[in-house]
């Protein structure tokens, strides 16, 4: 079969920021870039960069596959304002460092307190050395004394190799 006949070639796709007058930022995916920009300059956009004109494109990834082009779209646009800056930037190295939750109530981040804890309970127990501190009700938990000291947690790293796309470009305008 030759090729044009029978089938629909793929449609080449982008994903592109554009950074507001507010100095946010919008991340949208389409097959017409150049299209795409003047509507969003013109208010005919989506409705957060109508608000915030004008509107200036400060990156984009061209993708053989508008489909691949958009799955693209809602990963950046899940990520953090620092993470997205480091995209622009092209600082690959900072995006697996700015993937980590910082959040206190993450769930990696709870698993590393406690296992700090439970080892410096079992080290105190080994010893049958503890190093009193006042403590108050908040630091005793199920009659286990908790010194006061300066821990160091690690983070786990989210990486993103997990997304698997064609990417033939980044583009840094």
């Amino acid at each position: 079969m030759q090729p044009g006949f029978g089938y629909a070639q793929p449609m080449k796709g982008y994903m592109y920021i554009l950074k507001c007058s507010d100095d946010s930022y919008y991340v949208g995916s389409t097959n017409n870039l150049e299209l795409r920009l003047a509507q969003h300059q013109a208010g005919k956009g989506a409705n957060h960069t109508k608000k915030h004109l004008p509107v200036e494109l400060v990156y984009y990834e061209e993708y053989s596959r508008i489909d691949v082009a958009f799955y693209r779209e809602k990963q950046v646009q899940g990520w953090s304002r620092k993470k997205k800056e480091a995209l622009i930037a092209n600082r690959p190295e900072d995006l697996h460092l700015l993937a980590a939750c910082k959040n206190e109530s993450h769930f990696s981040n709870r698993w590393f307190r406690l296992r700090s804890t439970t080892e410096r309970i079992k080290t105190t127990d080994k010893t049958e050395t503890t190093h009193k501190t006042e403590t108050t009700d908040s630091e005793t938990t199920k009659g286990i004394e908790i010194t006061e000291e300066n821990e160091t947690t690690e983070r786990s790293e989210n990486i993103d190799s997990d997304l698997v796309i064609e990417r033939s470009r980044n583009h840094h305008v």
